[in-house]
């Protein structure tokens, strides 16, 4: 028998592709202001300024000076060129009502009966960067899922019509082609060694705006899928308080030398400063994986897991019917084993406390994922646990998880 999850948490999660664009209000900055009255300590004989001088002064052209520039117009100046906007268009089915097909309609409308529509072309909008000259691109697999049309439209305002290669949603990371050489290109960077507190910097289309900046810093590191509603995801995403709109998704976040560290994914709704990016590494390693063979394989166990603490202890030993004994302190507990997994084909079953897999000890369910998705599939793992008291070891073969988009 199945034992029920015992928690569940959800957050609303826009993912940040815009599909349309209203219109803005104007903002009027040529309101009259009421003249200012001359103090009276003023002498009358005062000077007045010279009101030429300003004139010819503000005439000029604004010439950017080293006190103009700082290491975000640098960065911007050098990325830019290789960012890109990803315009997708998508054929859905519409339902038509029924009584449309009613004998009623069709008596007195006859041949004449409106018919809506079977289907209707549904528009998206992202964001991308150019990983390769030869036009290789990197963006959310959400921004071109179930696409018919994909074009990818460059800075210089070029048109490329764009294949998408592959895509993984368990990452959120697609590759599109382009058929152009010689491109502008982004630099990766390395999201291991990214920390809280540096600086961010996004660039993208939110909205529609085309080549729009904002800056922040990384606000945290490592934040499981699951803290922030996504539980089917496998990342551990990067945090930024730098402005992430709908429209930024595929787009970059740089470092301050201008280095790809992130691909900008996901914000959480009616929050604000919360902005969520795949890091650069998992970006790399799934795209070179789709590249290779066209898709990407994950093993799996095949449980439904949640660490264990003295909370979640207290709220097992409440339970009116419980047919297991929980004595550890720590490790993570198998809520449920999914039909069909390798877990249920195993002797693992739910009430086991994991402890340790291949000898390494776990206490967070995100640290079982991690030891999990570091094998392949077809390799066996020994996973030890604690049931009823007793410890022990159950070696489970792993398998190719099945993933739908």
């Amino acid at each position: 028998m199945k034992s029920k999850p015992l928690s569940k948490f959800s957050l609303a999660l826009l993912m940040t592709t815009t599909a349309f664009i209203g219109s803005c209000s104007q903002l009027n900055l040529n309101q009259s202001q009421p003249p200012s009255e001359s103090s009276p300590d003023t002498p009358e004989s005062a000077p007045s300024p010279n009101l030429d001088s300003n004139l010819e002064s503000s005439s000029r052209p604004l010439e950017r000076t080293p006190e103009d520039t700082n290491f975000v117009t640098k960065v911007v100046d050098e990325v830019s060129p290789a960012v890109v906007r990803v315009n997708v268009k998508r054929v859905v089915d519409t339902n038509v009502p029924e009584f449309f097909n009613s004998p009623f309609f069709e008596r007195f409308f006859g041949d004449s009966i409106p018919t809506p529509p079977q289907q209707r072309v549904q528009q998206g909008l992202g964001s991308g960067f150019i990983v390769s000259s030869d036009g290789q691109i990197l963006t959310n697999a959400h921004v071109v899922d179930k696409a018919d049309q994909v074009a990818v439209v460059l800075r210089d305002g070029r048109t490329f019509d764009g294949t998408v290669v592959g895509e993984d949603p368990l990452t959120d990371v697609a590759v599109i082609q382009i058929d152009a050489e010689n491109l502008p290109t982004v630099a990766l960077g390395n999201s291991d060694q990214v920390q809280p507190g540096q600086w961010a910097i996004a660039i993208g289309n939110p909205l529609g705006l085309n080549e729009t900046v904002t800056v922040g810093v990384i606000s945290a590191t490592g934040r499981p899928s699951s803290a922030i509603g996504v539980s089917d995801k496998r990342v551990e995403f990067i945090q930024t308080d730098a402005a992430i709109n709908p429209g930024n998704s595929g787009g970059p976040l740089l470092n301050a030398r201008g280095e790809v560290i992130a691909i900008n994914t996901a914000i959480i709704g009616k929050a604000e400063g919360l902005g969520f990016a795949v890091p650069i590494n998992t970006g790399k390693r799934v795209a070179q994986e789709i590249m290779e063979t066209g898709e990407v394989q994950y093993p799996y166990i095949g449980i439904r897991m949640v660490t264990l603490t003295p909370e979640v202890k207290q709220r097992l030993e409440q339970l009116p019917q419980q047919n297991f004994t929980i004595t550890a302190d720590s490790g993570v507990l198998i809520v449920e084993t999914v039909d069909g997994s390798p877990a249920s084909k195993s002797r693992l079953r739910p009430g086991d406390v994991i402890l340790a897999i291949n000898g390494e000890t776990v206490e967070q369910s995100e640290e079982v994922q991690r030891l999990v998705e570091q094998q392949s599939v077809g390799d066996q793992i020994t996973v030890t646990i604690e049931r009823n008291g007793e410890t022990e070891e159950i070696t489970v073969e792993l398998e190719r998880l099945p993933v739908e988009n």
